[in-house]
């Protein structure tokens, strides 16, 4: 049995650390949910939420995983038999994609190399040959966990515009929404699918739709069976500062404290943050003569890196090596890249001594698991962090 000391680095795109001030924030006794205590705590958070979404609409919180809420976004707004276009863009686009089919949404796909984000000229291209519109809902993925992949969000919205067609757009921003540049309301999204587990910085267990006035009024049309996920019951008891069954309030306690972390920090910060130890990652990777799996720069993540090994070696094995030897969890390839690629995480509450010691852990593990690579990754990474190498600002960032 090896003895570990010290902190377990948990360096996988989520679940992320959750910080000190979180995990105290939910150590509390349990509240009355029905009672005016809980009711002033609710308030604040619904109203915060919509900062963090930067929307003026309304923000429904589950006590679920962010499957949950993929579910939610369908059954609200469509009905069994309509169709909606999805593009492939990796593991998590499949899984909402075999989701919506297993609800009876006739599902079209754009097929995708994984390593790539969602092509806005090939949505505008089946939105423009659409001319009955039969086509109910655009649906994308942000931030691929799975690949490292971010998908040019605004750049789908404008390409809906351009074909003139009334789909609905819809949003998983699960890996993304407190990390990455994200607007709701700014960027023409109808509903805005997140968790709790990864930029919030809480444990798994609270999701979310943000939703805009289209989709409100496409509940009226939905025939979709629902009755837990149903928005217009949340969203009436949400009025007085309740849910319409048991909230997960420990949870609700922890959120309202990372939100008030947000904020502190200014979210504008927290996207710097990001986008800056994600290019000393990257850098590293490069340093080491490893690929990085994305292959668009502009579509570059800012919360994980998909790192590619040299062909005849295993991913899985250097994580096992890694893992025993220094007690940390990188993430593992998923579906058709299990065993090809590594996933390094660098989100949430996460800082410079943070990102080295991972990639220091990183760049021992290769040795021990006799993975080819150069030395330098470390040395490369300090020079972004130090601001020798300028940090290029993602497309999807600034748009």
């Amino acid at each position: 049995m090896v003895v570990h000391t010290g902190r377990h680095f948990l360096q996988i795109p989520g679940p992320s650390n959750v910080p000190d001030r979180v995990l105290r924030a939910m150590d509390m006794p349990t509240i009355d949910h029905r009672g005016p205590e809980f009711a002033e705590m609710a308030f604040g958070i619904l109203e915060n939420c919509k900062a963090i979404f930067r929307t003026k609409g309304p923000v429904i919180i589950y006590p679920a995983s962010g499957t949950g809420a993929w579910e939610a976004a369908i059954v609200n707004t469509l009905s069994p038999g309509d169709k909606v276009l999805m593009t492939e863009t990796g593991q998590f686009s499949t899984l909402w994609k075999n989701l919506a089919g297993r609800l009876q949404v006739d599902v079209e796909v754009i097929p995708g190399d994984w390593r790539h984000g969602a092509s806005a000229t090939e949505i505008e291209a089946r939105l423009v040959a659409d001319k009955q519109h039969a086509i109910k809902a655009v649906m994308v993925v942000h931030n691929e966990t799975s690949t490292g992949v971010t998908s040019h969000i605004p750049e789908v919205r404008k390409a809906i515009d351009r074909a003139k067609h009334p789909a609905l757009f819809m949003v998983d921003t699960i890996s993304s929404l407190g990390s990455i540049v994200y607007e709701h309301d700014a960027w023409g999204v109808d509903v805005t699918v997140a968790g709790s587990q990864k930029g919030l910085m809480l444990p798994p267990g609270l999701s979310f739709n943000a939703v805009s006035d289209k989709a409100l009024a496409a509940t009226k049309t939905s025939k979709m069976p629902r009755a837990y996920w149903g928005w217009s019951e949340i969203i009436e008891a949400n009025k007085a500062g309740s849910w319409p069954y048991t909230p997960a309030t420990n949870l609700l306690y922890g959120l309202k404290e990372a939100i008030a972390m947000l904020q502190e920090e200014g979210l504008d910060n927290v996207f710097a943050r990001h986008l800056r130890h994600a290019a000393a990652t990257r850098a590293a990777v490069r340093a080491w003569g490893l690929e990085v799996f994305c292959a668009d720069p502009s579509e570059y993540s800012a919360v994980t890196t998909a790192v590619l090994v040299p062909e005849g070696h295993d991913a899985d094995h250097f994580r096992k090596v890694t893992l025993e030897h220094f007690d940390m969890s990188l993430g593992t390839g998923l579906a058709k890249l299990k065993g090809k690629v590594f996933r390094i995480g660098h989100l949430g509450h996460f800082n410079d001594l943070m990102l080295m010691g991972t990639l220091a852990g990183v760049e021992m593990g290769l040795d021990l698991a006799g993975i080819p690579h150069k030395a330098g990754g470390l040395l490369a990474a300090m020079d972004v962090l130090k601001g020798k190498d300028v940090v290029p600002m993602q497309r999807s960032a600034v748009a």
